[in-house]
């Protein structure tokens, strides 16, 4: 393979649990509520599917797991954040925190023996596979992570401006009370909105332990959740902007293992940096102006009967 395949090769397969978690995290937002704990929930998700499959030997037992595990974190945080209106800020980095000391300690009790699990090898499509290039990337990744990629591009499609569902979550998180006197059932679809995040993160963690490394180790996000939130912004609240932004990431991640053989000299710290340094040029507006959801972080607090 090509030294710019194996970039592709590492970069897809990087980009992808940024890309389901950022695509659950974009429904939230667009709902209204900034759900901070995406790289809580992946993190308690891998360590969840990766228990789950040491525990029965099945990679699928694994991931079902995983997403319990996620979705019981967006439930905590919908609770918050909807029906108790706490700052949504505070509750998703301190869910973060919680979660990363939680998975850490509790991996030092459990994995007393070796922290490498069973998980899911790559599925290469005849012929596609082959393709110069772009092949390997594109048709040779796990059933994980073809199941990650269908999710992220169903909530995409689902959740645009130009479906019922899609118009229902822009409309609640632009005004939410005005889409309430329209009959929308706010904190419903904001519910719902969560734990659509939830499930998503829950792939992603899944897939980091399970398809990426078959392992689980400490802080194993590296702040994935973090940079799908910022992947959101990067692509103005739009679906498929947001994908793309995912897949520069996860290039930008894959550069710091592939600048050698592509002639890249540049210090190490730099690579590792990079992706970093691509998203605080996102969020400061350099890659042009862009508008959040007018109702984001806004509680909502349906108006009393006269």
């Amino acid at each position: 393979m090509s030294a710019i395949g194996e970039l592709l090769d590492g970069g897809v397969r990087l980009a992808i649990p940024l890309a389901v978690a950022s695509a659950g995290e974009l429904v939230s937002e667009r709902a209204g509520v900034l759900n901070l704990s995406v790289d809580g929930m992946m993190l308690t998700a891998a360590f969840a599917g990766a228990v789950g499959t040491h525990t029965t030997g099945s990679a699928v037992a694994g991931v079902l797991c995983a997403l319990v595990a996620a979705l019981l974190v967006a439930l905590i945080q919908a609770v918050l954040s909807v029906t108790l209106r706490a700052d949504q800020i505070v509750t998703g980095i301190a869910a973060n925190a919680l979660a990363l000391g939680a998975t850490t300690y509790g991996a030092r009790l459990y994995f007393t023996e070796g922290r490498a699990v069973p998980g899911f090898d790559r599925l290469a499509i005849p012929v596609l596979s082959d393709i110069p290039v772009v092949g390997r990337a594109l048709f040779a990744q796990t059933a994980l992570g073809y199941l990650a990629v269908a999710l992220a591009v169903l909530l995409a499609v689902v959740f645009s401006h130009r479906t019922g569902w899609g118009l229902a979550i822009s409309a609640i998180g632009e005004d939410a009370l005005t889409a309430d006197r329209s009959g929308l059932p706010v904190k419903a679809f904001r519910y719902a909105a969560v734990l659509i995040t939830g499930a998503a993160s829950g792939l992603a963690g899944a897939h980091l332990a399970l398809a990426d490394v078959h392992a689980f180790t400490d802080n194993i996000t590296a702040g994935a959740g973090y940079l799908a939130v910022v992947a959101v912004i990067a692509g103005k609240w739009r679906p498929w902007p947001t994908l793309l932004a995912c897949l520069l990431f996860g290039i930008a991640q894959a550069l710091q293992f592939a600048a050698p053989a592509l002639g890249i000299h540049v210090p190490t710290a730099v690579l590792v940096m990079s992706p970093y340094l691509l998203a605080v040029l996102a969020v400061s507006g350099l890659v042009g102006a862009s508008r959040a959801p007018a109702g984001l972080t806004q509680p909502f607090l349906r108006e009393a009967k006269a």
